[in-house]
């Protein structure tokens, strides 16, 4: 086969696809998206391929396929178990001339399925003959590269404009790779980041030399930007025309003051869009082999900010309450106060006993963990010597942790 490339208009259009095993599965979301009309045929159907019926993405008709079921069709994929009835669609397909996939046999088909990937309005589709595991890495290259700027995706004024303003991007916890894709692309097209201490160092590596980077970074107890002046700085650029990344680490509405930005921004009638990211309480103890949640274990996760003490006259946390609870506290920014909060816990109801974990660097090549007891977390902290960033897991799934 040596294809020829097209783009497929299907909105609107039937396509039946034969077969609702594991390699529809994989099909029907990207046909769907297309406003196709798509008609299943198939006995039995996959749960995830029985939800998109049940949920009207797509008409399912649960049977085996019959001669005459391609009427009135555009396009058709034959994606069962069976050889023959592959064939026989592709045969029915054939003789209607109906552009076909046989998913079983790419000869056997009248089309292809390209490996297929987006990035900013742009649909990527890559066809390696019969060789699809390396249309995937060819497809994955490119995405990569034009989601990090890499490569230029070619955006012009008479294209899709970067369009001024500000995007406040959540870096993640702290591994480069753990930065979503939407937030990779915005952090490509860029003219000014400006960045917190907690953001890894290679995303900014990978701005192209043209980006200004301003540092925001708010040392604990240290050098801080003022936040008034993180405003206007994003307010100042923007205005210029600039598109803005606002590249905190985490994710900026928890415990981040994300939301502070995007109300002055509001304020000053500067566009601005959130781009949520992966949250530390959760990431870091979970890439330590620690699940904030089990099934029998925890079936809450209360997560708190430690920046001010349990008896601090402007503290909002009810730590009664938490003294009460039985599933797990996860405290950020609360390593320099980690003994006040132990015995509010304590003194409040929490055994003396349960277990905690300290994770510092999470998700990066300094990570460490130190595992204690409430009792005695502030005191083995100290003689460990560790330092922010810290994440603190107090409950008995630190106990679940394979070592």
């Amino acid at each position: 086969m040596n294809p020829y490339l097209v783009g497929l208009d299907l909105d609107g259009r039937r396509v039946v696809v034969v077969g609702a095993g594991t390699v529809a599965q994989r099909r029907l979301p990207r046909l769907v998206a297309t406003g196709a009309d798509v008609l299943l045929i198939a006995p039995s159907a996959t749960p995830a391929v029985e939800a998109m019926a049940t949920a009207g993405e797509l008409r399912w008709q649960a049977r085996p396929y019959a001669a005459g079921d391609l009427d009135g069709a555009w396009y058709a994929m034959a994606c069962t178990s069976e050889p023959a009835v592959n064939a026989a669609v592709a045969a029915e397909a054939e003789q209607q001339r109906i552009f076909c996939v046989r998913a079983d046999d790419a000869t056997g088909g009248s089309a292809a399925t390209a490996a297929t990937g987006e990035h900013d309005g742009l649909l990527i589709g890559v066809l390696a003959g019969r060789r699809p595991r390396r249309s995937a890495a060819v497809r994955d290259a490119i995405l990569d590269a034009l989601r990090t700027g890499a490569v230029d995706d070619a955006t012009d004024a008479e294209d899709a404009p970067a369009v001024p303003g500000v995007a406040l991007v959540g870096a993640g916890p702290g591994d480069p790779d753990l930065i979503t894709v939407r937030g990779r692309r915005l952090l490509g097209r860029a003219d000014v980041v400006i960045t917190d201490r907690l953001v890894p160092g290679e995303l900014l590596d990978e701005l192209g030399s043209h980006v200004q980077v301003i540092d925001a970074a708010k040392v604990p107890y240290g050098r801080a930007m003022a936040q008034q002046d993180i405003n206007a700085a994003l307010i100042e650029h923007a205005r210029a025309g600039r598109l803005v990344v606002r590249l905190k680490g985490g994710d900026p509405y928890l415990f981040g003051r994300g939301f502070e930005e995007v109300l002055a921004l509001v304020e000053a009638d500067v566009p601005v869009t959130v781009v949520p990211g992966i949250t530390s309480a959760v990431a870091v103890p979970a890439a330590d082999g620690i699940p904030v949640t089990h099934r029998g274990v925890a079936h809450e996760v209360v997560m708190v900010s430690g920046h001010v003490a349990p008896d601090d006259p402007t503290s909002l946390v009810d730590w009664p309450a938490l003294g009460r609870l039985r599933g797990t506290l996860v405290l950020l920014m609360g390593l320099q106060r980690i003994g006040a909060f132990a015995d509010a816990l304590i003194a409040h109801g929490r055994p003396a006993e349960t277990p905690v974990a300290v994770i510092t660097d999470g998700t990066t090549r300094t990570q460490r963990t130190l595992r204690s007891t409430l009792d005695r977390v502030a005191a083995d902290v100290a003689e460990a010597a560790l330092g922010p960033p810290a994440i603190v897991v107090i409950g008995r799934v630190v106990a679940l942790r394979q070592v």
